[in-house]
């Protein structure tokens, strides 16, 4: 049958997207869900005579959500249909659509279907998510004509840096495909709905559920300015160049980021994390940059301090390499404020297949109790970065030694 759909610019870009995997990411009122059940009964049509599924994360989302959106839709397209609301099943003249909840991953079993759509993937925890999403992919197998690929396709308000973050951005590939829409795109809403949400969320709230960004919503992110799309690098070392190299001292748990130059901006190349000591630092950067000058930006405590008898600073000009460091360590603010503000001068890029611990790190730090958090585990490789953005685009005067 022909249908006349009518859609959001944002919509029809997710309905008519062919790629293996496609995620329509929006605000709150974007019409994402709109846009799912619309691409569900599509591919329930092109596909006749085979079923296809959607997903939710709870039965009374199904209830709530689903069902009254699929009765209204096949309504408005003159598609007969029955409902069994006992196993939420939709019936039609082509075929099942399928309503599962994803609440225990061990019932996705026993169906085979041609299409698959998740709707809000993000509520779930990322390690679940993971989980079920496998399950949907082994559950979408049914073959298609002319050879086409299944395809399983979300719809959801991004969480954080949740599942969706991990799969669609993290791991991008050209059979992935993101669909952006804010919840101004949706110009059916009531009048002051974007200007209410405007006024009880947080900053970082708007930006998740209104703009549809992946910011971090524990609480306030450190690193705010960083981007990973737009602040990405795709530099790598070349043979014989200048490295820099920020490092951060901690017994068994040394962090270094490495830098390079391009046309004066600086550019994160290589990590290394939870190395021993200071002789291990160096021992890893020789072997690896074997015929290359580097300048290490190090934490300036290490001229007093040592992981292994002699000072730090000691060791490290010892096994070659120079050390610029301030006479004593930029504070805290003017350290983070440093990269931030490179990031949003686009003077500093991270190369974040080179360097995915710092990326990470870089995304998830937060502040507690006003200074970065040191219980998750992010702030050993940022600080190391810190200290070579600070002296290498914004320090004047240190120490050579």
């Amino acid at each position: 049958m022909k249908l006349q759909i009518k859609g959001l610019p944002h919509q029809q870009k997710f309905l008519l997207s062919t790629a293996n995997h496609t995620a329509l990411i929006g605000g709150y009122g974007a019409g994402k869900t709109h846009a799912g059940v619309m691409k569900t009964i599509f591919k329930k049509l092109q596909y006749n005579g085979l079923d296809v599924a959607y997903y939710l994360p709870t039965y009374a989302l199904i209830k709530d959500i689903a069902l009254p959106k699929f009765s209204a839709l096949l309504t408005e397209w003159g598609i007969k249909y029955k409902i069994n609301k006992h196993d939420n099943t939709i019936t039609t003249d082509y075929g099942k659509i399928l309503l599962r909840n994803m609440s225990d991953p061990n019932k996705i079993v026993g169906y085979e279907v041609a299409y698959s759509l998740i709707d809000e993937a993000d509520t779930l925890p990322k390690g679940k998510m993971a989980d079920v999403f496998v399950r949907i992919l082994g559950r979408n197998r049914l073959k298609l004509p002319n050879g086409e690929q299944n395809c399983v396709d979300t719809v959801s308000t991004p969480e954080g840096f949740g599942w969706l973050y991990e799969f669609f951005v993290k791991e991008e590939t050209p059979n992935k495909n993101v669909i952006r829409a804010k919840t101004s795109n949706n110009p059916f809403l009531p009048e002051n709905y974007v200007q209410i949400l405007r006024e009880t969320y947080t900053e970082s709230q708007v930006n998740a559920y209104i703009n549809g960004e992946f910011v971090n919503l524990n609480s306030s992110s450190v690193y705010k300015s960083y981007n990973r799309k737009v602040n990405r690098s795709h530099e790598t070392v070349k043979a014989g160049e200048m490295l820099y190299v920020g490092l951060d001292f901690n017994i068994t748990n040394m962090n270094a980021v490495i830098h390079v130059k391009r046309k004066g901006e600086l550019h994160a190349v290589d990590e290394i994390t939870k190395a021993y000591n200071t002789q291990d630092i160096c021992d890893i950067l020789k072997h690896r940059y074997e015929n290359h000058k580097i300048i290490i930006n190090p934490d300036s405590s290490g001229a007093a301090r040592s992981t292994s008898g002699a000072s730090d600073f000691t060791i490290l000009r010892g096994n070659g390499f120079v050390v610029e460091s301030f006479r004593k360590n930029p504070n805290v603010s003017e350290r983070v404020n440093s990269v931030n503000l490179a990031f949003e001068n686009g003077t500093y890029h991270v190369n974040d297949e080179a360097c995915p611990v710092y990326a990470e790190a870089l995304e998830n730090q937060v502040y507690k109790n006003g200074y970065p958090d040191k219980t998750g585990g992010y702030d050993h490789v940022t600080e190391a970065a810190g200290y070579a953005v600070f002296r290498q685009l914004y320090g004047m005067k240190s120490q050579v030694l």
